[in-house]
């Protein structure tokens, strides 16, 4: 039949078609199993700003002292997380998701006994070296369960950490009444790490379905009716579309440091209301940011990455310049509002970059899930220390200005949308299996 040479190249190389079906299939009880353990990490997590207002009065702390908590957290992970991926990307850890939980819950009873600052400071660090170790090899777990629906697997990765985020502070509203009672946390670990060990086995035992990479000639995979997605970009073009995502990821999650770490206090500061209600509208504000994540995933499948993160991060830009202006009201509103559209972006980016370097999805997970760890810290940290300059209502008119750099999102280059990315599942066995064209890593043409 016409093509029948090439689907017969492309069948000598394939495994057998039940493999190949099965990785074509979307696994939604790990999906949600990750998404799950995400949640109840970053529940974890998001107890920490929470609770600086409480450590703050305990220790006597100022706002620059506050912000080297959440350096010392963030910054740990951001250096760890590319390390950790780059590693796990050569030789895959399943049971590392599990260890690292094990550190955090070390870290979150550190925090229930401290009893100096450095040791604040130690227990945020144990945090932090706990999340690098879970986010890159997570992020992998999400992607090998994705069944080439890799902006929903993130959405539905990313949202279960940002509801656990938007948890976080209202379960410390009702259960933290001082230091000590952050140890009854330590059970969510628990939870977790069980949870983990088996996704571990999973992993283990479904490692095929990741596949290798595999670096073709172009003119072979042509002459098999393949097109890598990215044939036309150089490693240069490639290069500087890093750069500016990073560059965008850097206005995200500078801006995001100002409400997630500040917001509390913005609140209080301006309004004279109470730390339980300023506790309720920072809830208010990460439940939008979670609904925004798991949005933003789906929508880049269908239209693209990059009119997501247009959208997401330029367009968000006339709410931030009104908020410093609003009363009380429209301050919940428009952070419930701005949330909701800057959260949009991660997955988009994340998905983007994969797309960019398919054959290195730990390492490229790392590194942004990293470079966002390390710019919420940088950003808490330099924050802080204005707000002790300044004002903490001088932060937020600063950083009303930070979205702007959305603009540099015309120099990236246009990778279409999904469905121009994917084969037809229907004909995964001939045109493709994890690791070679077609499974995802490459888009494909139609047969000759």
């Amino acid at each position: 039949m016409p093509g029948g040479t090439n689907l017969d190249a492309v069948e000598a190389q394939a495994p057998s078609a039940g493999r190949a079906e099965a990785a074509s299939k979307a696994v939604f009880p790990i999906l949600l199993s990750i998404s799950f353990c995400h949640l109840l990490n970053d529940t974890v997590q998001s107890l920490i700003p929470a609770i600086y207002p409480l450590l703050k009065t305990s220790f006597h702390l100022n706002y620059g002292q506050v912000g080297r908590i959440a350096l010392t957290l963030q910054l740990t992970a951001s250096l760890l997380q590319p390390v950790v991926g780059h590693y796990t990307d050569r030789r895959p850890q399943p049971y590392s998701l599990a260890v690292g939980m094990g550190i955090t819950m070390v870290g979150l009873l550190a925090f229930a006994m401290a009893p100096t600052y450095l040791t604040i400071l130690a227990a945020a660090a144990f945090v932090g070296i706990g999340s690098a170790v879970f986010h890159p090899e997570s992020s992998r777990v999400a992607r090998m369960a994705s069944g080439g629906q890799h902006g929903m697997a993130q959405s539905l990765f990313q949202v279960g950490g940002n509801a656990g985020s938007a948890i976080g502070p209202l379960l410390a509203f009702i259960f933290i009444k001082g230091q000590a009672s952050i140890a009854w946390f330590s059970f969510l670990a628990m939870l977790a790490i069980v949870l983990l060990v088996n996704i571990g086995a999973w992993f283990r035992k479904n490692r095929a379905l990741q596949g290798k990479p595999v670096v073709a000639d172009p003119e072979h995979l042509a002459s098999l009716g393949f097109v890598h997605p990215h044939a036309v970009l150089s490693s240069r073009q490639i290069g500087w579309s890093l750069v500016i995502l990073m560059a965008l990821m850097f206005s995200k999650f500078f801006y995001l440091a100002s409400l997630m770490s500040y917001y509390t206090f913005y609140l209080m500061n301006k309004f004279h209301i109470t730390i339980q209600n300023a506790q309720l509208h920072l809830f208010v504000f990460l439940g939008a940011v979670a609904a925004g994540t798991f949005i933003g995933g789906p929508v880049g499948d269908r239209v693209g990455r990059k009119p997501v993160i247009w959208c997401s991060i330029l367009g968000v830009l006339p709410f931030t310049l009104i908020l410093p202006y609003a009363n009380l009201v429209w301050t919940g509103i428009l952070s419930a509002v701005i949330g909701l559209i800057l959260a949009s972006a991660f997955s988009a980016i994340l998905v983007y970059a994969q797309e960019l370097m398919p054959g290195r999805i730990g390492a490229v997970s790392g590194l942004f899930f990293g470079f966002a760890f390390g710019m919420g810290g940088v950003g808490a940290a330099i924050l802080g220390k204005l707000a002790d300059l300044r004002s903490i209502d001088f932060v937020y008119q600063v950083c009303a200005y930070l979205p702007a750099i959305g603009i540099l999102t015309a120099f990236l280059p246009d990778l279409g949308p999904r469905k121009a990315h994917q084969p037809n599942p229907s004909r995964l066995e001939v045109q493709g299996t994890p690791g070679l064209p077609g499974a995802g890593e490459f888009p494909a043409s139609k047969p000759r």
